[in-house]
């Protein structure tokens, strides 16, 4: 007699509560075997025990692969070379992992031979489109299982009940039902009463940031060196990508440094209130941002402002895999052949304040910029300039007053 085999689901699986009881309704709803898939882009979980409670919650097999160097590596510092932000004040921490989960996803469903992926995002949320477009964008033959979109279960309070009516642990409560998503970048807070915007976020919430009012009260300085645009040393230490962005999350964190409370526009049209750290991001982007203002002629600096908006827009949107986002690195790598030198911050209870700058290609030339004589400039050149410069203005009020008189 042929033996049969099951279709297999891979699920991205985190150990949290939704992924922790999508395992139980799969096996529930579905014949086929459940293979958990945990990415690892930095999160501060316990691998082994996440390991076990999927096992225990009755996945067939369960992946666990640490990808954070690839994270950090070949998605966050493309960002940061753009300077790509979300609305001007995210930093894209969940958004920039999100691709790399996908791309992962289709490589174990590879592996596996299995024809579908199943996630736990919400049907309000933003990550449903980013895993889905960066799994289609890789293979679109791949099907999806939304539970969220199709369950009974209404709320993270009906999650609760469910996962307890089936003795599944969870460490999320009704009283602290914070959604929280974290990886060596960032970590990010959504839900309960902060989804009320009377309410001042509480404090204790903080995982990487120490908060401001508690931050030592005397200033830590700290230099960056970059080469084209990317982080290479940290106080003279030459240091890989991954550890570079690990101590200046504890440099930053201990400062008070990275705290975003942001509503912001959702792809799926609302708008949601997030409490956002990013200690160290914020640190390095306002390091690149300062060696850029010396490096970079003023057109070129002023027009990659509207790109890094829409690199911002397009990680956030989830459209990573797609010719615009590759061709945007294209001119940001133009933009960064200079980009090289070092800058010094001064960190104090959640502000950085800029305490000096370097680079051997800076274009600001004391020698030309003072008030007195240069080589390069007369004084009394700027009268041309500025009778051609005003001459737009000039016919416009002429014509103007011929109108009036």
């Amino acid at each position: 007699m042929e033996k049969i085999i099951k279709e297999k689901v891979v699920l991205a699986y985190s150990g949290g509560l939704d992924t922790s009881i999508i395992i139980a309704w799969l096996k529930e709803n579905y014949d086929m075997d459940v293979v958990a898939a945990c990415i690892n882009v930095g999160q501060e979980d316990d691998m082994e025990a996440i390991e076990k409670k999927a096992l225990s919650s009755g996945a067939q097999k369960i992946y666990i692969e640490n990808v954070t160097a690839e994270f950090i590596k070949d998605y966050v510092f493309k960002g940061v070379k753009a300077n790509a932000t979300y609305e001007g004040k995210y930093l894209l921490g969940t958004a920039f992992a999100r691709p790399l989960i996908a791309k992962k996803l289709v490589e174990i469903a590879h592996k596996e031979g299995a024809k579908y992926i199943c996630h736990g995002c919400t049907g309000k949320g933003n990550d449903q489109v980013r895993f889905e477009v960066g799994i289609a964008a890789i293979d679109p033959t791949i099907k999806i299982i939304a539970p969220w979109r199709i369950w009974d279960i209404k709320s993270r309070e009906d999650a609760i009940d469910y996962a307890n009516a089936r003795g599944i642990e969870t460490s999320v409560t009704k009283e602290k039902i914070y959604s929280v998503d974290q990886n060596l970048w960032h970590a990010s807070h959504e839900g309960g009463d902060i989804e009320d915007f009377k309410n001042d976020h509480k404090r204790e919430m903080y995982l990487m940031v120490t908060p401001p009012e508690k931050a030592p009260d005397e200033p830590t300085f700290v230099e960056i060196y970059f080469e084209k645009g990317i982080a290479k040393k940290v106080d003279g230490i030459e240091l890989e990508p991954i550890d570079i962005v690990t101590v200046l999350n504890k440099i930053g964190g201990e400062n008070g440094i990275g705290i975003v409370d942001l509503v912001e526009n959702r792809l799926v049209g609302m708008k949601s209130r997030g409490i956002y750290e990013t200690p160290g991001g914020t640190v390095l982007y306002a390091a690149h941002k300062e060696l850029e203002e010396i490096t970079l002629d003023k057109d070129t600096l002023h027009f990659k402002y509207s790109i890094s908006q829409k690199y911002g827009e397009l990680v956030y949107d989830g459209l990573w895999f797609t010719t615009m986002r590759e061709a945007l690195d294209a001119f940001v790598d133009k933009t960064q052949e200079t980009v090289t030198g070092s800058v010094t911050l001064k960190l104090y209870k959640g502000n950085i304040i800029v305490a000096s700058k370097e680079s051997p290609n800076a274009l600001y030339d004391a020698s030309i910029s003072s008030f007195g004589a240069s080589v390069l400039y007369d004084h009394k050149d700027a009268e041309g300039f500025i009778n051609l410069f005003s001459l737009p203005s000039k016919i416009k009020a002429y014509k103007h007053l011929n109108n009036i008189y």
